[in-house]
């Protein structure tokens, strides 16, 4: 689990803080040609809003948002 301490995190910096991507710069690139899902639902926007409880999935490697 990645431990934020705001109401939300964008994606984008979510898979940097989870270690998925080593730069925001990658993002955008990464989420076009990877399978990533928020909550079960493929999502291809970095400055999407995550929330504590949110699942993100990567390429069948699961995340919690906490």
């Amino acid at each position: 689990m990645a431990e934020i301490h705001t109401e939300y995190i964008k994606l984008d910096q979510f898979l940097k803080l989870a270690g998925v991507i080593k730069t925001g710069g990658e993002a955008k690139l990464f989420i076009a040609s990877n399978d990533v899902q928020v909550n079960g639902v493929h999502e291809d926007r970095r400055g999407r809003k995550l929330y504590p409880g949110d699942i993100v999935t990567v390429n069948g490697r699961k995340f919690s948002v906490g």
